[in-house]
């Protein structure tokens, strides 16, 4: 048990669409593994981030159907990058079709940073549809939390990354820096736009990392993914995720009876330790493991393994119908 476990070898998708979810949103979806395994859903971070091939790799192909989506506006959904009828609760009724579409009654949802806010969420609002619950770097869009990355508090780790985020800013701007970014992150000018898109991007890149990643940081940058995620994070956050001050932990009652397991890094800069221990504070039953030397990321070495051990935990009995 001493050795860490790593992810699945990588694996392509049985089946693969697209989704009207209404609104004009039409969402890209596929499912891996095996169909008629136990049950999963994987939501993905940013918010705006989409899924990717890695991610897959989080879970035994033979033992899960697992499905994977891009939430509005990212990734291969569309429209690209929009933020018209995006917001928390049309994610979460996403999920629930998405769930009716695969024929499932009932999943275990598993997230990760903005993904764990998302599972929160949803499981709060659907806790018959969830059978277990695999959270990664908890996020509780609180307001310390959101003043920790664009006030004070990662500012004080980064310094020299903190300056030149704030330097894209004019002076007499800076008292708001997410209003700020917003007024650029929609501006009528693809110039604009796309130099916001990759400061933030660059500032957030740089917090989610316990050493420096170089391939990381440019695919954070670059434009096809700089943009999407910039505009819906800072969109997302400008109206605190439509969620009000300690949602998710005044409502953590309704999780009672539902398994889970919450990985966290001890060295997580961008959704530090202390949301995690607030969720475990108000939902005694969860599994709270801190990895003694991880950071943000679900590829760090500690990370992975607690979040492969938690999944292949939930999938001891699982067999295929």
């Amino acid at each position: 048990m001493s050795e860490r476990r790593t992810l699945y070898p990588p694996i392509e998708p049985f089946e693969t669409g697209m989704l009207d979810v209404g609104d004009g949103h039409s969402l890209y979806w596929e499912r891996c593994g095996t169909k008629g395994a136990k049950p999963a859903v994987f939501l993905h971070g940013g918010p705006g981030s989409g899924c990717s091939p890695k991610q897959r790799q989080q879970f035994d192909p033979v033992r899960y159907d697992v499905l994977l989506f891009d939430q509005r506006g990212c990734g291969r959904s569309t429209p690209y990058a929009s933020l018209e009828a995006n917001t928390t609760w049309h994610l979460v009724a996403d999920i629930e079709r998405l769930r009716e579409m695969a024929g499932h009654e009932r999943w275990l949802v598993f997230g990760g940073s903005w993904g764990s806010t998302l599972s929160l969420a949803y499981a709060q609002t659907h806790p018959e549809r969830v059978t277990e619950l695999v959270l990664r770097g908890i996020f509780l869009a609180r307001q310390n939390e959101f003043d920790w990355l664009y006030r004070y508090g990662a500012s004080e780790l980064y310094p020299e990354e903190w300056e030149r985020f704030v330097e894209h800013i004019p002076e007499g701007e800076r008292g708001d820096l997410i209003e700020a970014y917003r007024a650029r992150l929609t501006s009528d000018d693809p110039a604009v736009q796309l130099a916001a898109a990759k400061a933030w991007s660059r500032w957030e890149g740089m917090t989610v990392t316990l050493l420096p990643d170089a391939e990381m940081l440019a695919d954070f940058t670059d434009d096809h993914h700089a943009v999407p995620v910039a505009r819906i994070e800072n969109h997302y956050f400008l109206n605190r995720c439509w969620l009000d001050e300690g949602q998710l932990l005044a409502n953590a009652g309704k999780l009672r009876g539902i398994p889970g397991t919450i990985v966290q890094g001890r060295h997580d800069c961008c959704t530090p330790p202390s949301a995690a221990w607030a969720l475990k504070q108000a939902w005694p039953e969860v599994e709270l493991e801190i990895v003694a030397d991880g950071g943000h990321l679900f590829t760090e070495p500690g990370i992975t393994d607690g979040l492969v051990r938690a999944s292949d935990r939930y999938a001891e009995g699982a067999v295929v119908s």
